[in-house]
């Protein structure tokens, strides 16, 4: 059920992102605007990762199995980390031609009113996906559309400089496009950035639950005397795993100590 609510999700920021995408292309190749063609660039990618990401849900919804016993939620946070690989790719590419174009002092073309106001409106198809993504995201607990919907944040500000570039050069300032671009390759990777902080902890196993804020639950059980280890890592979906040690009487009977186990998981399920 939840990977056909990711995959309808992603299907409808795909046809979105596509418009965007022929939009941009349009008025980048007609104006020669390096800042334009670096908005192009970034919808692009957020088209590719829409494509990418649809068929990761579903190696990510598959259940545990012998070899992975934990499920396959990382295959999902992988598919983050190809984001951010793109992300690179087009941030290198950027800088390259902003370089390029500034020692060549390359101009570009002024751009007409009806393609200010196309472009101007992939703007407004960017904040719709970003909070419908989001708001999507949190709602199925998809690390793989938070991510997302990160980069795609990362979109606006990429337009707005594209149109501000756009309007200096009707003005006769078209020079400072390369510095625009250099912005928006500034912009890509912060947004890279910011997936990483999201997607490195779950990898990594970093710890997902203070192991104080564990203890004190049991410790409210009686007959657990003490929790000397406490290990705790999240899954991409949300899904908290912990492993626990706890020590109890040794006069207890077996059946009795199982009671306790069994009491030590509900408390951590309700709490957590």
């Amino acid at each position: 059920m939840r990977v056909r609510a990711v995959r309808r999700t992603l299907a409808v920021i795909l046809v979105a992102n596509l418009v965007v995408v022929a939009v941009k292309i349009a008025v980048a190749l007609r104006t020669g605007s390096l800042s334009v063609l670096g908005a192009t660039v970034e919808s692009a990618l957020d088209a590719m990762n829409n494509v990418i990401a649809m068929s990761l849900v579903s190696i990510a919804a598959l259940g545990p199995d012998e070899d992975h016993p934990y499920g396959h939620d990382k295959f999902e946070t992988l598919g983050a980390l190809v984001i951010v690989g793109f992300l690179s790719i087009s941030c290198f590419e950027l800088v390259r031609n902003a370089v390029a174009q500034l020692a060549e002092r390359q101009l570009p073309a002024a751009a007409t009113p009806v393609e200010l106001v196309l472009l101007g409106s992939t703007a407004f198809v960017n904040v719709f996906v970003v909070w419908y993504e989001r708001r999507r995201g949190r709602e199925l607990a998809s690390a793989l559309l938070l991510a997302d919907a990160a980069h795609t944040g990362g979109d606006i500000f990429v337009t707005a400089l594209a149109f501000g570039s756009l309007l200096l050069t009707r003005a006769g300032f078209g020079f400072v496009d390369p510095w625009l671009a250099l912005v928006v390759a500034g912009v890509i990777a912060f947004s890279g950035y910011q997936i990483l902080k999201v997607t490195v902890p779950i990898l990594v196993d970093q710890r997902a639950v203070e192991a104080t804020d564990i203890r004190r639950i049991l410790a409210a059980i009686p007959g657990i005397q003490g929790v000397p280890k406490v290990r705790s890592r999240i899954a991409a979906s949300g899904t908290l795993f912990a492993e626990i040690t706890i020590t109890c009487d040794g006069a207890l009977s077996v059946a009795r100590a199982h009671d306790l186990a069994d009491a030590a998981e509900r408390a951590i399920r309700d709490k957590l």
